[in-house]
């Protein structure tokens, strides 16, 4: 019975992404139950794993399906969530009625879902690339995933500028197939002095939750990307080897 927990639990992490998906499709309910069902799995995500490792039932069926449960809740779902939100933006900013959708909106409506696309070629990489045993190479889905659905808290959402999300779509779709070195919370062991780019981490992350609330887990996952860069420069200038 054991050998299951694991998967079920990659289950749930799917069964999430696929509600979030279709409550930012429809809007039956608030879009905010959207983003925290990704939370939600990203919460499954984890502990999937962890059980696996603690319960020594890793298998190749558990590492396959939970590839393809992240790629609906941190590659499809954000990317509805963010979708939405473009067309919220166009509605509230009167750049069009529903007799004026025209060619280059629905290019800014469908532009978002570029997330899935680089989502998927993400996890294939992440599937065959051996060097990502302790730390990432490129940004996580999970991240990216909070990124963008974090965008649903913001204040003033009506007058967000709708190129700067477009922007940031086309660069973080790049961010996650890149070659950038990002750190993993992955503790070894939980001395100061090996950890010190994860405790400061998450220090920020503390202050920025206490400071902006929800709205905060955007900047925490810009910290992640400047932290991860400086380190990674840091290194490169001392020659430093991981």
């Amino acid at each position: 019975m054991k050998r299951h927990i694991p998967n079920f639990l990659t289950i749930c992490n799917l069964l999430c992404g696929v509600f979030s998906v279709v409550i930012s499709t429809t809007q039956f309910v608030s879009l905010e139950w959207a983003v925290a069902l990704i939370f939600c799995g990203a919460v499954f995500d984890f502990f999937d794993g962890f059980s696996a490792r603690l319960l020594k039932v890793a298998s190749p069926i558990g590492k396959e399906l939970d590839s393809l449960a992240d790629l609906i809740t941190f590659g499809f779902a954000p990317a509805a969530i963010t979708s939405a939100i473009i067309l919220h933006l166009m509605y509230a900013g009167t750049i069009l009625d529903n007799e004026q959708i025209g060619f280059w909106h629905y290019v800014l409506i469908f532009l978002p879902y570029l997330i899935v696309a680089f989502s998927a070629i993400r996890l294939a990489k992440f599937n065959l690339d051996e060097r990502q045993t302790c730390s990432f190479i490129g940004l996580p889905t999970p991240a990216n995933a909070i990124f963008f659905a974090s965008f649903a808290f913001l204040p003033n959402l009506d007058y967000f500028p709708i190129w700067l999300i477009e922007s940031l779509v086309v660069i973080f779709s790049l961010l996650l197939v890149s070659e950038i070195p990002m750190f993993s919370l992955k503790f070894k062991t939980y001395s100061w002095s090996e950890n010190k780019l994860r405790y400061c981490f998450l220090i920020l992350a503390i202050v920025f939750l206490a400071i902006f609330q929800l709205q905060g887990f955007s900047f925490i996952i810009l910290a992640y990307i400047l932290l991860s860069l400086t380190d990674d420069i840091t290194n490169k200038k001392f020659g430093k080897i991981e």
